[in-house]
């Protein structure tokens, strides 16, 4: 049985999220040893954020991103307002017309 990983293009959007969370944390002059204390993970784990591996939790990316300052693109990633897809197949959804019940 071979090794199964996530599709590419998850892997490439994980690998850019890492780089651009490294870079986030070098423009404000963060250390690695720092940034992993206020994290509460090893500097390890913290290297395996920055590429972009699968395996480290949600919490750990959503901790790093509330240190980084970017606490509410974390919170708003899968926000309904910014699902086209989804959207697009309620507005497809919507009746036509709309009658009233008469009572009888």
């Amino acid at each position: 049985m071979g090794n199964y990983g996530p599709p590419v293009p998850v892997t490439m959007a994980l690998k850019k999220l890492g780089a651009d969370l490294r870079d986030a944390r070098r423009r404000r002059r963060i250390p690695t040893a720092v940034m992993a204390e206020r994290l509460g993970v090893s500097r390890t784990t913290l290297h395996h954020l920055e590429r972009g591996e699968p395996t480290v939790g949600m919490g750990t990316l959503a901790s790093a991103m509330y240190v980084l300052g970017l606490r509410e693109r974390f919170a708003d990633m899968a926000d309904a307002r910014f699902d086209e897809t989804g959207l697009t197949l309620d507005a497809e959804r919507l009746p036509q017309r709309i009658r009233t019940r008469r009572n009888v």
